[in-house]
């Protein structure tokens, strides 16, 4: 995959020493004896990067056109003294409330016609043009005055676009919706057989009669719902990049990114879009502390934001040194976490390692989000391991630069996700990310790497490609899934995939459509499963005997050259089949049509990677989370991250960076190791 990082501009990464450290630092929160004493403690913390002014527009301009940089202006200079970078922010992601008292325009409106007001954040719709013009000139009045500062390194675009309100429903974002389906679709004719209109007698006139979904007697149409959507992802993505054109006039060197919420819950931009205006991308990662497998989720927001990054190195913007504020129940992290999350970060292809944030507020929504500096100061247990992590980052300086390699590819989509879920589909309880978490974390238990890849990426360099739920597909993209095959890749495709174009139209002739001829099979009709029943999985070929499919199951057909390697064995679909297999040139493509329970996909899993020739990372006992990131000298980094609570032993060979010492094979309950390998 190409890089996001623009070629005109030096990389971030020339500016800082070895990985970055660090986190969001407001310093506006404290009187300057605490700011002194920050500077200490950064130093004492190992920290080099901070962000800076986020949250900072109401103090830098109180009053409408009156600044007061003074406080920044110290910050700054300070932090260079200390040798720290800084990612300065554009200050726009909450606007000041002189701004939304004089134009209440700018709030944001939802579906059903209510305006979010002021006292929190977030509070503007990035379709007003009010809104824009107030944000331009603050980020020029920014940028020119610190254009020139010695410790900007990068420009920290707004913050977390899209957090809190994802769509858009006031008389500026219906004006903006339309002028946006008038340049895709150029007239209403055309828009009117992209969406179905002939059917319920929805056909428009004129752009002027369109309005966004939003309350209605039943289900809307699934042609206006995914291309709000697109709006909605876009806009944002407009209004970043009006940002960021005034920032590239004035600073044409620095380079400037934004941070994303890549997680496996958030769906309402698309990264993959968004990338290709970041020169490096930086990511917000906060775990579900109810998750007793949080580190499974962890691993794989880290490796799709990887993904977006195009492989390149990236930063990780935001995580939590222990409990967040906003959860039911905010659990603290258990002893020795916070550092195997940050460098499983850091294994999964980040060179920063970045918190929300450096000193814990003592007012405000967020005074329970914890920090580095916690409330307790310097004698806690959460300071202790802040050192510690700046201590082991320092230690892994030759590990910058490098990548994480793989040779399985999982194609992702995010209209693909936003189409599978609309309304009025066969069964409302699936979800586009299942399949794809039980094949990445039963990848994960093998200690083998994936990379998720956009359904336009380049596939060759792939042994395994997984295409999970891809409902929606361009007819380019399934010819690349089939050239993949061809050409020696082992594809499986799951079910509800192919189902329509990228208009959401169904492709006729019988499931799985865009990968019906590819696969050898035609699949007549859908037999969605209620929540809490299954089908057995009959064969034996690939399952164990007693093996189940949840969520989905279909009446599929096979051809004469598509071999059948389960069946499903209840009735009504009794002996048919459950999941073929066809050769495919020099590969295969392999068709699942149910959600097989957790040794089901690991019985697969295990059998695709055989035949692809996929291995795992290196040989170790159960529990720990392999990873390696190899240099373009050829240098190559083993990581070993023991999530377990007994030791665990590693097959590896070289020294180890984090104790200085030979890598002995074996990992401490709960440690990290890191080998530079022989």
């Amino acid at each position: 995959m190409t890089s996001p990082q623009s070629p005109h501009r030096p990389p971030l990464w020339n500016k800082l020493h070895g990985l970055a450290y660090g986190g969001d630092y407001n310093p506006e929160q404290w009187p300057e004896e605490i700011r002194r004493e920050d500077i200490e403690l950064m130093k004492e913390a190992g920290v080099n990067f901070l962000s800076v002014g986020i949250f900072s527009w109401g103090l830098l301009e109180p009053t409408e056109g009156n600044y007061d940089f003074g406080w920044l202006d110290t910050v700054m200079d300070n932090l260079h003294e200390a040798g720290i970078k800084v990612a300065l922010a554009t200050a726009t992601a909450s606007p000041p409330a002189w701004l939304a008292r004089k134009y209440p325009e700018i709030l944001p409106v939802t579906a059903e016609g209510v305006r979010l007001e002021r006292g929190s954040r977030r509070h503007y719709t990035p379709s007003s043009s009010v809104y824009r013009k107030y944000a331009t000139a603050m980020t020029r009045v920014i940028a020119e005055r610190y254009k020139n500062h010695p410790a900007l390194a990068l420009w920290h675009v707004d913050n977390e676009l899209g957090c809190h309100v994802g769509e858009f429903h006031g008389e500026e974002d219906v004006t903006a919706f339309r002028a946006w389906l008038q340049r895709r679709y150029g007239t209403i004719e055309e828009l009117n057989d992209v969406w179905g209109t002939a059917f319920w007698s929805q056909h428009y006139a004129s752009f002027e009669e369109i309005i966004p979904p939003g309350a209605a007697p039943t289900t809307l149409n699934p042609g206006q719902q995914l291309d709000f959507a697109r709006f909605n992802s876009w806009v944002f993505i407009d209004f970043y990049r009006e940002l960021l054109a005034v920032i590239r006039e004035v600073t044409p060197d620095v380079p400037a990114t934004t941070n994303f919420m890549v997680s496996s819950a958030t769906k309402a931009l698309d990264y993959f879009d968004w990338s290709k205006d970041m020169d490096v991308i930086a990511n917000d990662h906060y775990l579900v502390a109810a998750d007793p497998e949080r580190e499974i989720e962890l691993a794989f927001s880290a490796d799709l934001t990887r993904g977006v990054a195009g492989g390149e190195p990236w930063v990780l913007m935001e995580h939590s040194t222990s409990a967040v504020n906003w959860q039911p129940h905010n659990q603290p992290k258990m002893p020795g976490e916070m550092l195997r999350n940050s460098l499983a970060h850091v294994a999964r292809g980040a060179d920063a390692v970045m918190f929300f944030q450096w000193r814990q507020s003592k007012a405000g929504s967020e005074k329970f989000h914890s920090a580095m500096v916690p409330h307790g100061g310097r004698d806690t247990q959460v300071w202790r391991n802040v050192v510690e992590l700046g201590d082991a980052l320092s230690k892994l300086e030759p590990v910058k630069g490098s990548r994480v390699e793989s040779r399985v590819a999982i194609v992702f989509d995010y209209e693909a996700w936003w189409a599978s879920e609309l309304d009025s589909h066969p069964n409302n309880s699936l979800k586009y990310l299942d399949t794809m978490r039980a094949f990445h974390r039963s990848l994960y238990l093998r200690g083998i790497t994936a990379d998720f890849v956009h359904p336009s990426a380049e596939l060759s360099g792939y042994d395994l490609i997984l295409v999970c739920t891809l409902y929606a597909v361009t007819d380019a993209a399934a010819a690349s899934i089939a050239a993949a095959a061809e050409a020696g890749a082992t594809v499986l495709i799951s079910y509800f995939s192919g189902i329509v174009d990228e208009r959401d139209h169904v492709r006729l002739g019988g499931y799985p459509g865009a990968f019906r001829e590819l696969l050898g099979i035609r699949s007549e009709e859908f037999h969605p499963l209620f929540p809490g029943t299954s089908l057995t999985l009959g064969n034996g070929e690939v399952f164990n005997a007693g093996t189940t499919g949840t969520v989905w199951s279909e009446h599929v057909h096979a051809g004469g050259d598509t071999q059948v390697l389960a069946s499903f064995t209840d009735y009504p679909l009794a002996d048919v089949p459950a999941l073929t297999r066809r050769s495919v040139g020099a590969g295969s493509a392999w068709y699942l049509a149910t959600l097989p329970d957790s040794d089901g996909i690991d019985a697969l899993t295990a059998r695709l990677v055989a035949e692809a020739g996929v291995t795992a990372v290196t040989e170790a006992t159960a529990g720990v989370e392999l990873l390696r990131r190899r240099g373009a000298d050829g240098s190559s980094f083993l990581f070993a991250i023991n999530h377990s609570r007994e030791e665990v032993t590693v097959k590896a060979d070289g020294g180890e960076l984090l104790s200085g010492e030979r890598f002995t094979g074996v990992v401490p309950a709960g440690a990290v190791a890191v080998i530079a390998e022989d």
